[in-house]
């Protein structure tokens, strides 16, 4: 029958054609890349950072706590500025009081005078003082002896106060006031007086004495 021919016509070159068509539409042996699988286009396009959430009270602590760093700072240089302003008040203070002890104790001395030692009295004028004014009273001590001798002067000093009049560039003016009792060959009843000093001091040379001056009843030591 003829549906029954056309089923055998087929011999088997044309069964192995058929079969090289089927192979030819596969990819090439060759060619072995795959495909790249393509990522979801919904997901690359929607893609956003994600929001980080900080709890307020984190927040308000770390506000708190740089309010506080700043205030110890702030604290901080007030309290050594402080500190620095009473040191240097404590100094100067301390500079003061070294100058009126100084002065106070050499008055005493200059107020105090035995005319039978007058070597001993002329060494308390000396007594530290800078090398111009110790040469200036070995100059005038025989003058001084001069008059002291023949009037028999003798005296005691006690000190009463002592203040710092000036002071410029570490040079100290003070001002001793001193209670002195004397006797002379005029006075041999004795009297009371009360002498003033002027001493000059400089605090960059030691605290020498640079200068001394009397009055109100002291002695003329220039």
């Amino acid at each position: 029958m003829p549906a029954e021919d056309s089923e055998s016509d087929v011999t088997p070159d044309d069964k192995d054609t058929v079969h090289l068509k089927k192979d030819d539409q596969a990819p090439e042996q060759g060619d072995s890349t795959p495909a790249a699988p393509s990522a979801p286009a919904a997901s690359a396009a929607t893609s956003q950072p994600a929001a980080v959430s900080i709890p307020l009270s984190s927040l308000l602590w770390g506000a708190a706590v740089a309010v506080l760093a700043a205030l110890v700072v702030v604290f901080g240089v007030m309290w050594w500025s402080a500190k620095g302003d009473l040191d240097d008040r404590d100094a100067q203070a301390a500079d003061v009081a070294r100058a009126e002890q100084v002065a106070t104790e050499y008055a005493v001395g200059a107020a105090t005078v035995n005319y039978q030692d007058i070597n001993a009295w002329v060494g308390k004028l000396k007594a530290n003082t800078t090398p111009q004014l110790s040469t200036k009273f070995d100059a005038t001590a025989p003058k001084l002896e001069q008059i002291l001798i023949p009037l028999k002067w003798t005296s005691t000093a006690a000190p009463i106060s002592a203040k710092v009049m000036s002071q410029e560039n570490g040079v100290y003016k003070v001002n001793v006031f001193v209670t002195v009792n004397s006797t002379n060959a005029q006075t041999p009843e004795g009297a009371q007086t009360t002498v003033t000093y002027t001493v000059t001091l400089d605090e960059n040379s030691d605290w020498k004495i640079t200068d001394v001056g009397g009055s109100d009843g002291a002695l003329s030591l220039n």
